[in-house]
């Protein structure tokens, strides 16, 4: 039978809607620009969780670095916000780190948009004279 949507995962969800929210209405750090949180892993002992997200006109974790580091600094005061909101008894320590996985998407999808370009092109180039006698089967 298929695993129950467990209660990591609902504290993830939450934490992950908590964030997005913060970020874009209380965090008050120019450094951070604008943050997209997409995704959040929190530990089966829920004392950790690593948050993931991205920075929208940076390409890599060097790029980003100065967000990660307000972020990280912020913690602590996003942490706090969300035990005022939450009711478990304790909220897991935020550790964001920059996802590159986006980047690396469009990156691949731009490659094979490419790929597939030259394909077409290459069936819908006029064949050479030796190409053609072969294809109809004359030598």
């Amino acid at each position: 039978m298929a695993r129950e949507f467990g209660r990591t995962d609902r504290i993830a969800d939450f934490l992950k809607r908590e964030l997005a929210r913060l970020v874009q209405f209380e965090v008050r750090d120019p450094r951070i620009g604008m943050v997209s949180i997409t995704d959040v892993e929190v530990t089966r002992d829920l004392a950790h969780a690593k948050v993931f997200f991205t920075v929208m006109g940076k390409e890599s974790a060097a790029d980003a670095k100065e967000s990660i580091e307000a972020l990280n600094n912020a913690s602590g005061f996003m942490r706090s916000q969300i035990a005022a909101v939450s009711n478990t008894r304790t909220v897991p320590r935020l550790r964001f780190v920059y996802d590159a996985s986006i980047v690396h998407g469009t990156r691949m999808s731009a490659l094979i948009d490419e790929a597939v370009k030259k394909d077409k092109d290459r069936e819908n180039a006029p064949a050479t004279d030796a190409g053609a006698a072969a294809d109809r089967g004359e030598e």
